[in-house]
């Protein structure tokens, strides 16, 4: 599903109106009736919340609260609006919904006084429903006292909170706060989602995010830049294997990693290129920590270890393009001798490049941009955002304030796809496209997780073929961009069942290579409900 700045939606609504002759009115007509549908259908069934209130303010996003409103007096609900403005400034279109909706029997008040509204929650003994519907995307920040204060108790007093387009004080395109802003349970997104859900402060006040119709034309509701990553969008990807193909068939990957004290990050890598369905996978580390790697490997992954002396790799890389895919970073140590042997990893393998941790950090994109642009073949970065920070030279906060901006820019410098991971991970595509693969998980806050990312991208990159070999570099990586939404689907997911079957504390990395299984006969059975 597309995302949306505050900007490109406005632009919608333009062309919608222009071409389609699709005004305001009718927007607001088909969020009111979506909206009270939603409610009523899926919130407030078998709950006690008996009172709804409506807080408005004096735009748009007011005109939608009231037509929410009105709609739910069909279904029979107690429902009081509060404009929170006076009304000399609202809009004309707030004005003649506030008509409507009082003539369908919605009490409307204008209140000036933060103790108007604590004296209704006083008053009414009941549980409260609360639909914000004071700023939506167009707040202006810093919030007044007076709506900071409003803010501030609707957190603290009502049962609960649904926010229609975004939490009020929640800023759209970044979603950042200053001081306070509707602490929500549900977004109703109109029409698409806004990026803000998925930035900042957004992530954490939004809740669950349901997108609702506004009846804007289907043409104008896709394309973009910026998606929220779905399994159906890469379903395509998982092929039914051949029952009589042998493990050539599907693919050989290297990873290479471990050093003192790290070897488990390589274990942990090598383990997850395997369950995901790769014919061979080689595990590598330095000649040093070769017996601390194999003792703690399975005995599936065949193993090799890099001479400590940079004028013995000779024959590594020689050899380097038998391989399918190589992942190379994880454990592998920031010394000049790991930078040396990423940077020849870079310049000798004409294959599909997974580089994640140390790979990451040993570099820089000041200094090492020319040797990604060189590359005659696709190459992804798995960073979190303090390793985003180290290769980029971009300050933490800044990245935080608008990660999307800084991924952009370094997808351009160094032209490779990006996987910024986070509670949302952000991916950067060779087609410039974005995916927000937003599935918070803190039992996914554990040392390693990573490193089984990195190990399914190079097992499910190893197996196809027409990422390395085809003759069309277009087709190659469209390929690979395809398969890097599929691993980060499938890791995200894999944590899911994890998180649910053992509970978010007992987590630990491995669990999601565990579970790796139970994420494969999901999708097959989605495959199968759609093939039939």
């Amino acid at each position: 599903m597309r995302i949306v700045t505050k900007e490109e939606m406005r632009d919608i609504e333009k062309f919608a109106l222009e071409k389609y002759h699709y005004n305001e009115k009718l927007i607001v007509e088909n969020v009111g009736k979506s909206g009270a549908e939603y409610l009523c259908e899926e919130l407030l069934k078998n709950t006690y919340i008996n009172d709804i209130l409506v807080l408005c303010g004096k735009g748009n996003n007011g005109s939608d609260g009231l037509a929410i409103a009105r709609h739910l007096t069909q279904y029979d609900k107690n429902v009081r609006a509060f404009v929170l403005f006076p009304k000399e400034d609202c809009q004309r279109e707030l004005l003649e919904q506030l008509e409507m909706a009082r003539a369908f029997g919605v009490k409307v008040s204008w209140i000036h006084d933060f103790e108007q509204l604590v004296a209704f929650f006083s008053e009414n003994q009941n549980s409260t429903l609360v639909i914000d519907a004071i700023f939506g995307t167009g707040v202006q920040l810093p919030l007044s006292q007076f709506h900071y204060d409003v803010i501030n108790f609707v957190n603290q007093n009502a049962e609960a909170i649904v926010s229609i387009d975004m939490p009020s004080g929640v800023e759209g395109n970044t979603g950042l706060i200053q001081g306070n802003a509707i602490d929500a349970d549900v977004t109703l997104a109109v029409g698409l989602p806004k990026i803000g859900y998925y930035l900042g402060d957004g992530a954490r006040l939004c809740g669950t995010v349901v997108t609702i119709n506004a009846g804007l034309p289907k043409e104008l509701l896709v394309n973009g830049d910026k998606h929220l990553l779905n399994i159906d969008d890469v379903l395509e990807k998982v092929k039914k294997r051949d029952k009589f193909a042998d493990k050539k068939v599907f693919g050989h990957t290297l990873v290479i990693g471990g050093s003192h004290g790290l070897t488990g990050a390589l274990v942990m890598a090598s383990q997850s290129a395997l369950r995901v369905g790769s014919g061979l996978v080689t595990g590598a580390t330095w000649e040093n920590q070769y017996n601390e790697f194999i003792t703690r490997l399975i005995p599936e992954v065949m193993t090799g270890y890099i001479p400590m002396e940079q004028k013995m790799w000779g024959r590594l890389l020689k050899e380097i393009n038998k391989y399918d895919a190589i992942v190379i970073g994880p454990g592998l140590g920031r010394s000049a001798r790991s930078r040396n042997l990423v940077l020849e990893i870079l310049n000798n393998f004409s294959g599909p490049l997974v580089m994640d941790a140390d790979a990451i950090n040993v570099l820089s994109m000041k200094e090492d941009a020319k040797v990604f642009s060189l590359r005659n073949a696709p190459t992804v970065l798995t960073p979190h955002f303090g390793e985003f920070c180290r290769f980029t030279g971009v300050a933490y906060e800044e990245l935080q304030k608008n990660p999307v901006h800084h991924l952009k820019q370094c997808m351009e410098t160094i032209h490779c796809s990006i996987i910024l991971k986070g509670p949302c991970t952000y991916i950067g595509l060779s087609s410039g496209q974005i995916y927000f693969n937003y599935s918070p998980n803190d039992g996914m806050a554990t040392g390693g997780v990573g490193d089984v990312l990195a190990g399914i991208l190079g097992g499910l990159l190893g197996q196809d073929p027409s990422i390395k070999r085809n003759g069309s570099l277009f087709n190659a990586y469209e390929h690979f961009d395809k398969t890097v939404a599929l691993s980060v689907i499938i890791h995200s997911l894999a944590g899911k069942i994890a998180a649910e079957n053992l509970g978010v504390r007992p987590m630990i990395a491995t669990s999601i290579i565990d579970n790796l299984p139970l994420v494969f006969k999901e999708i097959d059975n989605r495959l199968e409900q759609i093939n039939a």
